[in-house]
């Protein structure tokens, strides 16, 4: 009994150390826990305290003035007959305070794009690595059916030979295969560990995700066809794509830090308004104060030019990205419409009797109908075309979601 509670305390240990996960349940918790979505979050924030800063005028100033020394009546600080005091206030001119905050505006929109690029890729990081553990866990699976199979073969040829019945020879054949399934077992195990541990980092769960994904939710994700063709997809992906956006964002943003630094050269004013007891033509005399600089020169003219410059360079910045964009979509499409093609090719009866001659290969060896040979070459091949066709569904779901990073809008019936 004792064994028997111990067997399922481990078991129980086992099960809670992974959690069954839709690709929908994942997103939640990415969306919720992603520390890198988190930080990001922050820099909007930060761009807020930005636009409240840029709203905020310079302090008005006050002075007061009393005397120190008065040389006729012989007195210090005779504050009772000299004292003055006055209040001063920048006032900008030139536009500058509405130039600054509409350029602190700006940075929120580009950093709230940031975060809509983060977000996609982030996103998509999540789908791909998803689908990768999904298909390696079926090529695991897979795997382990043969290894299983293969390993009671080979344990009863073993004793064979050591009696003598086979030849040695043949041992030594299933030896091979066997060698090469445990192989593949210990890449299939190194790959699931390094997806398991980007789907921990993504959505901040500390057990093992067990993919919940049904063979016809895949098959469906399969047979999905883009919305229009490449050119449309172009279009799409250039309406938005945040990355594109970005760029193009950041001509005007150029374009309003351009407008605040040429306002910067505008005078500003000081206004005031002061009084003064004794120390001037009359007694408590009140008075205002204008001041303004001389504009004998732009004083901001070198960081105009550098303004204008940065223009320029984020219009051919954006040109480049169209570019890039665009070719990044034809290639993305062509390769998953390669992808896809070559998939279509593979008929579902062909993948049916796949496994129906793994079967029947199998009966007939122990039936004796099929030799050694002719059972290891078939084993041989039946192991790579097993873990080709797993690669090639995954590759064209990792296809997909490359447009969908591109695109960046619902492009997949």
């Amino acid at each position: 009994m004792d064994k028997i509670a111990g067997l399922f305390v481990v078991i129980s240990s086992f099960m809670a150390a992974q959690r069954q996960m839709s690709l929908q349940d994942c997103e939640s918790t990415f969306q919720a826990n992603n520390l890198q979505l988190l930080a990001e979050q922050y820099n909007i924030n930060m761009t807020d305290a930005d636009i409240l800063q840029a709203k905020i005028w310079e302090l008005p100033q006050i002075s007061a003035q009393i005397n120190a020394y008065n040389p006729e009546g012989k007195k210090v600080f005779d504050i009772g007959h000299a004292k003055g005091a006055e209040v001063t206030q920048l006032i900008y001119m030139g536009g500058k305070k509405k130039n600054e905050i509409a350029f602190a505006k700006s940075n929120k929109e580009l950093a709230q794009l940031q975060f809509s690029q983060l977000l996609v890729d982030l996103k998509t990081q999540l789908h791909t690595t998803y689908y990768n553990l999904y298909y390696e866990k079926l090529k695991l699976e897979n795997t382990n059916k043969q290894l299983g199979y293969m390993n009671d073969l080979l344990s009863a040829y073993r004793i064979q030979s050591a009696k003598g019945n086979v030849s040695l020879k043949d041992e030594v054949r299933l030896q091979s295969i066997v060698i090469q399934l445990n192989n593949d077992k210990l890449g299939i195990n190194k790959n699931i560990l390094g997806f398991q541990q980007n789907l921990k980092i993504l959505t901040g769960i500390t057990e093992d995700i067990e993919p919940q994904l049904s063979e016809l939710e895949a098959k469906e994700i399969l047979v999905a066809q883009p919305f229009g063709d490449e050119e449309e997809l172009k279009r799409k992906a250039l309406d938005n794509n945040a990355d594109y956006q970005y760029n193009l964002k950041l001509i005007d943003n150029s374009k309003l830090y351009f407008q605040w630094q040429k306002s910067l050269n505008v005078p500003d004013l000081n206004v005031g308004a002061g009084w003064d007891q004794n120390g001037g033509t009359f007694k408590n005399e009140m008075n205002l104060m204008v001041g303004i600089p001389l504009p004998l020169w732009k004083s901001n003219q070198g960081n105009v030019e550098k303004a204008n410059y940065a223009i320029q360079q984020n219009q051919k910045n954006a040109d480049y990205q169209k570019l890039n964009l665009e070719t990044k979509v034809q290639s993305a499409y062509q390769t998953w419409k390669n992808q896809y093609d070559q998939f279509a090719e593979i008929k579902t009866t062909d993948l049916d009797n796949m496994d129906m001659v793994y079967n029947g290969m199998l009966k007939n060896f122990r039936s004796g109908n099929v030799s050694l040979i002719e059972f290891t070459d078939f084993m041989e091949s039946y192991r790579q075309t097993a873990l080709q066709i797993y690669d090639m569904k995954n590759e064209i779901m990792q296809s997909a979601e490359q447009l969908n990073q591109l695109v960046q809008t619902k492009i997949f019936y």
